[in-house]
């Protein structure tokens, strides 16, 4: 028997027509690529999104076809989100951090058959468009005052010209919510990158959940300023959830560094944001030097690398921000975990409450997760045993785009993360390593991520990195990587001597070794493979 409610397909356009309907006058803000601040509200971004839509399809767009971004976080790119997924195309957000090579592989891969991007941007966009034969059009999101005099660019189109020529006036299509949304590719580590192509009905489920109190417990009454960029995971959802609520959105555009932010925090009265951990310890610092306060940032998600505890603390004690961890990848949408308290844990002592805090936390709706010996058993959740992630649910991945061997991905329904992790009995999972990255000494697993988070918390030190090197007897031992900050001077053995009493003493490192800076992915993960590259005759 099926249930009699109506048949309506979950859809992204419909969280614009929503906000643009019944939060019309709430803003969006935006700091544009050449200069100044942008105003306007939903329902101005709704007619503009229904005059794109009407350009991609006089460019000869249809359904499936895939649109690619590189650009900021800003009102046109926004605009882009929706009207190119609403449309029933396919939006391709891409890095543009990630190498030349990687990113001709991308533009290929996707047979993207145009490509929007953003001024600071041109110098790339001309090196990739001779290898890009099946980019139909170039699109400059600017207007024709801001148009290069000249450039080598074929078929240059300039964005608001596109806009200009079209009425506001469009009906947005309704299709099966399974219809491919959106698409973005992994930062490729240690491959090619990888496709994950996204469904109206993933985006939505995910951006209902991201909403929910123990997530990012966000309201009409918020102002939110996502940092993560629109191209990195589709900034964490943050593009769809904001409009679903009815959220002020304000976006910083190309301005990332701290003094930057903090102007747009204040002037714009942000209450909640999302980043990465170097964009926090960049505006920590800010925040001492100046002796600053926020006015109104009340609460942080910091997610796409490990957080040092310290940094966590720090927010918390002396700029009175909850900084809620969180854990996910392009996989899952991203969101898998955040760490929340549940109202048992408020009256543990505080330092109880900060070890769960610095923990990636507990699933969110939609997300089931266990973690599996060498042999595929279920390991319990004791907070101790740590094995293999594995995560399952609707807006999980189940297949990579164009993948070589198609239904290879997961195993029985579960989608192996590549991270190593310990869940406790209340559900909190944390990540105690890459698959790839975990030290094995004597048989038995040694986490490199907790020894970098021990290794940062030392005043002295800016950024830390631990990879496993060769050894004789134990097969390998861990190796300390320092960059110390400026002015800072500490020594080998008195970092050595900081494990001490903090973990187990087989743990501490063999080795330290101080260097000018550590390697990163485009999405600021450390890069160990690189690492390992330098350190690869290392001897102890």
């Amino acid at each position: 028997m099926l249930g009699l409610m109506m048949q309506t397909p979950l859809r992204i356009a419909a969280l614009l027509e929503h906000a643009a309907k019944w939060h019309a006058d709430t803003e969006i803000v935006s700091r544009n690529t050449e200069g100044g601040l942008h105003r306007y509200t939903y329902h101005h971004a709704h007619l503009r999104a229904q005059q794109l839509a009407n350009a991609l399809a006089a460019l000869g767009i249809g359904p499936g076809d895939r649109v690619a971004t590189l650009a900021w976080n800003n009102h046109r790119h926004f605009e882009l989100y929706y009207a190119v997924s609403g449309m029933g195309a396919v939006c391709h957000t891409i890095n543009p951090r990630l190498f030349a090579d990687q990113l001709l592989f991308i533009i290929n891969d996707a047979q993207d058959r145009l490509l929007f991007f953003d001024l600071t941007f041109l110098p790339l966009v001309e090196k990739l468009a001779p290898h890009c034969p099946q980019v139909e059009h170039w699109v400059l999101m600017t207007d024709r005052a801001h148009l290069p005099a000249a450039t080598a660019l074929p078929s240059l189109l300039c964005y608001e010209d596109l806009l200009a020529a079209q009425a506001a006036a469009y009906e947005w299509p309704v299709f099966d919510e399974y219809t491919a949304s959106s698409l973005c590719y992994t930062s490729g580590t240690t491959d090619q990158p990888k496709g994950v192509l996204y469904s109206h009905r993933s985006t939505l489920l995910h951006s209902y959940a991201a909403s929910l109190p123990d997530c990012f417990n966000c309201s009409s009454r918020d102002v939110v300023l996502p940092v993560v960029p629109m191209f990195h995971v589709n900034a964490w959802g943050i593009p769809y959830m904001v409009p679903l609520n009815g959220c002020k959105l304000v976006l910083p555009g190309p301005g990332l560094d701290a003094a930057s932010l903090y102007e747009l925090f204040e002037q714009e009265g942000v209450t909640f944001s999302a980043g990465v951990p170097t964009i926090w310890f960049g505006l920590l610092q800010y925040m001492r030097e100046g002796q600053r306060q926020f006015g109104t940032l009340r609460r942080m998600i910091v997610g796409g690398a490990a957080c040092p505890p310290a940094l966590l603390q720090a927010f918390a004690d002396e700029l009175h921000v909850e900084i809620r961890h969180a854990w996910g990848m392009t996989e899952t949408s991203p969101l898998g975990t955040v760490s929340t308290l549940k109202s048992k844990h408020l009256a543990l002592p505080a330092e109880e409450q900060q070890a769960l805090r610095n923990k990636q936390g507990r699933v969110i709706f939609g997300v089931d997760m266990k973690i599996v010996d060498d042999q595929g058993q279920e390991l319990p959740h004791d907070g101790v045993a740590f094995g293999d992630l594995l995560v399952r649910g609707p807006f999980i991945v189940g297949d990579y785009f164009h993948a070589a061997q198609p239904g290879q991905l997961t195993q029985n329904g579960w989608f192996r993360t590549g991270d190593v992790a310990t869940i406790d009995a209340d559900g909190f999972m944390q990540i105690t390593d890459r698959s790839k990255d975990v030290i094995k000494s004597g048989g038995e697993w040694i986490s490199s991520i907790a020894l970098e988070n021990l290794a940062v918390a030392h005043p002295a030190v800016a950024e830390a990195a631990v990879i496993g090197v060769p050894h004789p007897k134990w097969s390998e031992r861990p190796l300390l990587l320092v960059v110390r900050k400026p002015g800072q001077d500490v020594s080998a053995a008195e970092l050595l001597r900081f494990y001490e009493g903090k973990v187990a003493p087989w743990w501490v490192p063999n080795a330290v070794e101080f260097v000018d800076q550590l390697p990163h992915t485009a999405t600021g993960k450390l890069l160990k493979t690189q690492l390992r590259q330098d350190f690869a005759g290392y001897k102890l």
